[in-house]
Parts: structure tokens; sequence; C-alpha cells
């Protein structure tokens, strides 16, 4: 299965959100950036509010790129063995300040909108590693989310009972077990910039 784009792949993750109840009051995290570009489609289709969570990968010392954890408002999971505590102190404390000017920085003065007893659509355009979506399952559950549903386009089979011993429903359109990257399911996957976020939650705001 490919996706021409991120908008082909939200129209049809939202098609497959549409086969499963979701009991209002709702609303839509996207996972910058791509996934705040599906999760609009998603949004839009369900009749639901949009707002964006900022979770941050912990990279490996000497190898940022390497996820060893991830971090999502004062939640975090992180391999312990693979790093010094000192040095995981100092990366949650980064990467904490990067998540909060991003939030601030996607949301333009606009509040975050309560998850306290709501079904909690948490969106992404693919799931890897999963660190990223875990930590958002943990961080909005203890927000007090009463449903949280996990959704991505694309993910490995291994994927999936992981979103769900954390806790999540997850609605994965294809899980190809040969997976390498998100981008190799996807036509086009260019980069999203700061600036289509915005325009995406502020058009959303403005609708709701």
């Amino acid at each position: 299965m490919l996706f021409q784009d991120r908008s082909d792949a939200g129209h049809q993750l939202a098609e497959a959100l549409k086969q499963l109840f979701v009991e209002k009051p709702a609303v839509v995290l996207g996972l910058p950036r791509g996934g705040v570009v599906i999760a609009a489609a998603v949004a839009k289709a369900l009749g639901l509010p949009l707002d964006v969570i900022a979770p941050r990968k912990i990279g490996a010392p000497g190898n940022p790129e390497f996820a060893i954890g991830a971090i999502a408002g004062d939640e975090a999971i992180y391999r312990e063995d693979l790093a010094r505590k000192a040095y995981l102190e100092s990366e949650i404390a980064r990467e904490k300040k990067e998540a909060e000017r991003r939030l601030a920085l996607y949301r333009q003065g606009r509040p975050p909108l309560s998850l306290q007893k709501k079904t909690v659509i948490l969106v992404d355009d693919g799931i890897a590693t999963a660190a990223t979506m875990l930590v958002s399952i943990r961080y909005v559950l203890k927000q007090g989310a009463k449903r949280c549903i996990a959704a991505a386009p694309v993910a490995p089979p291994e994927a999936l009972e992981k979103l769900r011993r954390e806790g999540a429903e997850p609605v994965v359109l294809y899980t190809p077990s040969s997976f390498f990257a998100v981008g190799q399911f996807y036509n086009s996957f260019l980069q999203t910039e700061d600036s289509e976020v915005i325009s995406l939650l502020s058009h959303s705001a403005e609708e709701g």
C-alpha cells in the first residue's frame, strides 16, 4: 500500500475511524509536524476539534537520531541502560523546553483543549519505534482522558501491542512486516513546515 501524500492518508484514516464508535466529547491531537496534516483531515471528517501535542524524542549519546526514549509534558519513557542519568536529565530538560516553544508557536496564544473525560484521538503520519506515540498516550491518560485512540496510516505489527499495553486502542491502516521508515509508504513525503501546522490549527479553531 502506498499513500499519495499525507492528505490522502488523512482521508483514508478518517474513513477507518468513521467505522469506529467515537463517543463525544472527543478531540483530535496531531503529533507535529506531519501528523498534524493527517489529524486535520481526521478532525474535519469527524467534526471534532483539533489541537496539537508535542512529544519529543530523546536521542542516544553521540547519536541523536537513535531514539532511546521520548517525553510529552511531564511524562517520559526511556532506556536508562543506554545513557547515564545526568545525560538523561539534561536531554529531558532540553527537549521539554523545545516542546513548550513549539506548542506556543503552533497554538498562537490559544489555550490547549481540555482532555478531561474526553475521547482523545492521537494521530501521527506513521509509527516507527512508537516512542513518541507511547509517551503521548501516557500523557493524555494522565490528563484525564477517558479513552485514547492511537491512529496512524502505517506501523509495524509489533507496535500495535505496545500501544495496547500503554492503554490505547490502535487504528492503523497498514501493518507491513517489512518496515524501514515511514516515508517508504508515501509517494510524496515532503517535510511539513511550521507555517503549515500553524495554518491548519488556526483554520480548525476558526471553524470550531
